[in-house]
């Protein structure tokens, strides 16, 4: 059931998850930084603080939305059934961020950003189950499912216990995020996957590591025109991240199928001339040749 041998590839994904859960228990804790709350754009529009920071999470809606529309439906192929809910799940963290992220903006500080981080977690567990589905091996994916959905909610919920307990501590979330993107991105570049289109997998890092940028530089992209900020733009483009996983879902089809991929039969090859083996042996010395032959 789209089983594949264990290789050394395999193994630097399992080292590099064993050396995540370390860096995560022995890195000194870390609070959320409070700065962090305190985005560029501050205005008011219908009577809703943060507008723009707010309603630009329509994007999640939207892409949320069509990927469970997509994922549920016949437009995505997949070779087995099953293999949907990895997607199914992921396009749903993508449109409960649209809630969470909503209801962070209005009021940013740390009890509400639990409710940002919380699917945001279930989408990237999600994504990456999805990957080891298709790359590695369909059930170990699968039953990685659930228990990577729970190590995400907990990353989170601890973090969240851990501020309450006045010792806060953000490095398991951390990790666990930037886990999840590097994991992803050694899937797409040393493990091909069972379907073609397998390299939309890199827009979707390519829309993260945008989004990521226009987040550090919030305040400088509102300053360019006092127009949108850094952050109200990473909501649209992250959003493209979960665009490309439909449109790879929807145009990938088995490399086995593919005419483009399947392997062409080589030409047979020319007759090789072999030497015959009837003709007259050339003579032996002694037997009436001119060398002379060995004295009687």
């Amino acid at each position: 059931m789209g089983d594949r041998p264990i290789t050394w590839r395999i193994w630097l994904v399992i080292c590099i998850t064993v050396l995540a859960v370390a860096a995560a228990v022995l890195i000194p804790a870390m609070p959320q930084p409070l700065a962090y709350h305190d985005f560029a754009d501050h205005r008011e529009a219908f009577g809703v603080h943060n507008f723009l920071d707010v309603a630009s999470n329509v994007a999640f809606l939207v892409v949320g939305l069509a990927g469970l529309i997509v994922a549920l439906g016949r437009r995505a192929y997949f070779q087995f059934g099953v293999e949907r809910w990895p997607y199914v799940i992921f396009f749903m963290g993508v449109l409960l961020t649209a809630a969470g992220s909503s209801y962070y903006h209005l009021v940013p500080d740390n009890e509400t950003l639990f409710w940002d981080r919380l699917p945001m977690t279930i989408a990237f567990m999600a994504l990456v189950c999805s990957q080891i589905v298709d790359r590695i091996n369909v059930r170990a994916g699968l039953a990685l499912l659930l228990p990577m959905l729970m190590l995400g909610a907990a990353s989170v919920m601890y973090w969240q216990a851990t501020e309450r307990a006045g010792a806060g501590n953000v490095i398991p979330y951390g990790i666990l995020q930037g886990y999840s993107v590097l994991i992803l991105l050694l899937l797409a570049a040393l493990t091909p996957s069972r379907y073609t289109r397998g390299n939309y997998l890199y827009w979707v890092f390519g829309w993260y590591a945008l989004s990521k940028v226009l987040e550090t530089f919030d305040a400088e992209v509102l300053g360019l025109g006092h127009v949108v900020s850094g952050h109200t733009l990473k909501h649209f483009v992250a959003a493209f991240a979960g665009v490309a996983v439909c449109l790879m879902l929807t145009r990938r089809t088995l490399i086995a199928m593919d005419p483009h991929r399947v392997a062409q039969p080589r030409p047979p090859r020319p007759p090789v001339d072999v030497p015959s083996t009837s003709g007259p042996r050339p003579p032996r010395g002694g037997d009436g040749g001119t060398g002379g032959g060995q004295p009687r």
